[in-house]
């Protein structure tokens, strides 16, 4: 099941009645893209950003990292992640948690010709460098177009419903 599409609230735009984007617009961007940009915030509430390589898939957004980072998201699971590019706007939200699945560790070695494998709850490839390895799990995603033309807000849809979304 698609994540709920509604108008967000964002300061000077509006998306004309009926011109919401479709999910597959922010998934197809997720899913293409070379380099993602995360943001997470100490203890001492210090912002920390970062270029970071991963995957998205059903399960979310999935990356490694031997950043700071590590210790802020260990702290305060939330976090955002956007993609690099300013005329279509793709911003994720959500909570990480530490993990290393197979599956995300394949999707990752394959679209970057890498060798990491699970090590714990972290990750290490062949030449011995290890790092922290985080599962993203969203719970909004904003999108928009040039001019911010067509905002969208994805989000789960309403608990209680018992349905699963596949973002």
């Amino acid at each position: 099941m698609d994540p709920v599409a509604a108008t967000p609230r964002l300061y000077g735009a509006a998306a004309p009645p009926g011109r919401l984007l479709p999910w597959e617009w922010a998934r197809s961007r997720l899913i293409a893209a070379r380099d993602y940009w995360i943001a997470s915030v100490s203890a001492s509430g210090r912002p920390h950003t970062r270029p970071v390589w991963g995957v998205w898939g059903t399960f979310g957004f999935w990356f490694s990292t031997g950043s700071s980072a590590r210790r802020n998201l260990l702290v305060n699971p939330l976090i955002s992640v956007h993609l690099p590019d300013a005329d279509e706007v793709v911003v994720v939200e959500g909570r990480a948690r530490s993990s290393a699945p197979e599956a995300c560790l394949q999707a990752y070695n394959a679209k970057y010709s890498w060798s990491f494998r699970a090590d714990g709850d972290g990750v290490v490839d062949d030449d011995g460098t290890s790092g922290a390895a985080f599962l993203v799990v969203p719970t909004a995603v904003f999108g928009w177009e040039s001019g911010l033309g067509s905002p969208t807000k994805w989000h789960p849809s309403p608990p209680g419903t018992g349905d699963q979304v596949d973002w």
